[in-house]
């Protein structure tokens, strides 16, 4: 018989006790979040939080501050020589952890690695037709059209070494969803302020400052050792937090915010995120693939897509779920992301109204329906889907909820063929503007799904729609994205945006749910930056 639940928080808790006196010597940074990073190769998957962690030992070329304003990382200065040829000026000096000098053929190398056929990065370069390598410290991205924000998808293009991936068999990446793995996958060789030291998967890994940092002599943070501890249990990260064997934990439920505040010496600090949580609806399949419904598929159908928006009811989940913890939005994206529109209101919750359109499409009974959902990655992620079910219950669409952790979930919702039909995920834009939603969301996917985007035939561009998992289509969001995308007049290109996002309300290609707000909690002595992306970087932390 296994542990029970407090046995299993108790054996964590003695685990991490043992090492407090060690803490005690050096100045450790201790901290969990819900779940594990995905991989150490930064081109296995997208997702914010494993990007954003190995942002601390890999770096881009840019970087962002505090605010989320760009600043220079592994490349100095950046500027637009051509309307197509952004020429990027690298620093010189900088090595890897292992000493290997980085160098414009690391660039260029991270480029076609980016591309390879298991990386998950590829959406990153969808305007890009070549990089370059001018000398050794100056390359050159040469685009299809002028693209006016490229530098802004770069800080979580991490820069890897083309010797050390060389060396160890690791040119490529492996995909989240396939089964094998490299060296890359539990090994690190970044230019970062901190390196890996060990790595135990869903369990713990451990890290250490980088004496060699080329910004070593400008460093903030006063950390030596990190270590960094997934715990899904939102019962034991808190209790973690409260007994003093974490520093930081995230994400704080809400319902354990006023009790962490409370805390002797613990306290959270609480903003908007950037990121959207919604729901997507497989509208491409004729038939779908876990419902009763056969012959059809009902999500095809506008008048469907609408009821299931209208008998959501998103002031209740906002007050009862997330305990005010959470901004309703009428759109894929919210405050702070270039093209916000607080004028666009969202349909009013109305379950008579979302039962008159089931009926309209000839679902007057309603339907069967399977709802994917992690149930350790957003706040409140399974607690929100359980609600979601109960409110469409209420006007005949019936939900088997099937609530799994990320590791499965992701690579369910993002393989090829896409193994469901209604799932709940979220979107950061990570450039802080509208093109990054509207090209990986919105643009119709090929039939063909290795077909360019952008221009035909070229191996640079990305996928249509790298991320559009329904597979919504309109034609005209088609062409205004591209037009989006290399407009470089702001008034027209505002103009364009709106246009864009007016359709996309108006087809209910997705149903945006919130944005959720971002909850870290800290020990008392330990002084760090929130980001609103809730990405956390270690050389913000001070331990007094």
């Amino acid at each position: 018989m296994g542990p029970t639940r407090c046995g299993l928080a108790a054996a964590i808790l003695i685990a991490w006790g043992s090492h407090a006196q060690a803490h005690e010597q050096e100045r450790e940074l201790r901290f969990a979040f819900q779940s594990d990073i995905h991989s150490m190769d930064p081109y296995a998957l997208a997702e914010t939080f494993s990007l954003g962690t190995l942002g601390n030992v890999y770096e881009g070329l840019i970087q962002r501050a505090s605010d989320l304003s760009i600043e220079p990382a592994l490349a100095q200065s950046w500027e637009i020589v051509e309307p197509t040829r952004w020429r990027f000026k690298l620093r010189a000096g900088v090595t890897f952890h292992d000493g290997r000098p980085f160098t414009a053929d690391d660039v260029v190398f991270s480029y076609e690695r980016a591309l390879s056929e298991g990386s998950d990065l590829k959406f990153k370069f969808a305007t890009v037709a070549a990089v370059r390598k001018i000398d050794d410290l100056t390359v050159d991205f040469i685009t299809h059209a002028p693209d006016p924000i490229l530098v802004s998808e770069f800080e979580t293009w991490l820069i890897m070494s083309k010797g050390w991936a060389q060396e160890h068999g690791a040119q490529e990446a492996e995909s989240s969803t396939g089964a094998s793995e490299n060296y890359a996958n539990r090994h690190a060789n970044g230019t970062g302020p901190f390196k890996l030291v060990s790595r135990e998967v869903d369990a713990r890994t451990v890290f250490e400052v980088n004496p060699d940092w080329w910004n070593a002599a400008n460093k903030t943070h006063n950390i030596e050792k990190v270590i960094f501890t997934p715990i899904s249990a939102d019962a034991t990260r808190v209790a973690a937090l409260l007994s003093g064997e974490l520093d930081m934990a995230y994400p704080i439920p809400v319902q354990d915010l006023d009790r962490v505040r409370a805390g002797a010496d613990t306290d959270v600090l609480v903003g908007p995120e950037t990121r959207t949580i919604y729901f997507g609806l497989d509208q491409f399949r004729d038939e779908l693939l876990y419902s009763n419904v056969k012959g059809e598929n009902p999500f095809k159908d506008k008048r469907v897509r609408q009821a299931v928006y209208q008998a959501i009811d998103t002031a209740a989940i906002k007050d009862k779920v997330m305990r005010g913890a959470a901004s309703p939005s009428a759109m894929m994206v919210g405050p702070g992301i270039v093209g916000y529109d607080p004028n666009l209101e969202r349909l009013p919750f109305d379950p008579q109204a979302a039962r008159s359109l089931l009926a309209e499409a000839g679902y007057p009974d309603g339907f069967e329906v399977t709802l994917d959902c992690p149930n350790d990655r957003y706040v409140n992620d399974e607690a929100i889907c359980q609600a979601v079910a109960a409110m469409l219950a209420k006007v005949g669409v019936k939900v088997d909820l099937q609530a799994q952790p990320k590791s499965i979930f992701f690579g369910k919702i993002t393989a090829p063929s896409l193994d469901t039909s209604f799932f709940m995920v979220g979107w950061e834009s990570e450039t802080l503007d509208s093109l990054n939603p509207l090209a990986n969301l919105y643009v119709c996917p090929r039939a063909t799904p290795d077909e360019p985007i952008w221009a035909e035939g070229s191996r640079g561009s990305m996928t249509r729609g790298r991320f559009n998992l329904g597979g919504y289509c309109n034609p005209r969001m088609d062409e205004l994205t591209l037009l989006i995308l290399s407009e470089t007049d702001q008034k027209k290109r505002s103009d364009l945006v709106a246009e864009a996002w007016r359709i996309a309300t108006d087809d209910i290609a997705y149903i945006p749910l919130h944005q959720q707000a971002v909850s870290w909690g800290i020990r008392a002595g330990v002084k760090l930056e929130q980001r609103a992306d809730n990405v956390f970087k270690w050389r913000h932390v001070v331990h007094q």
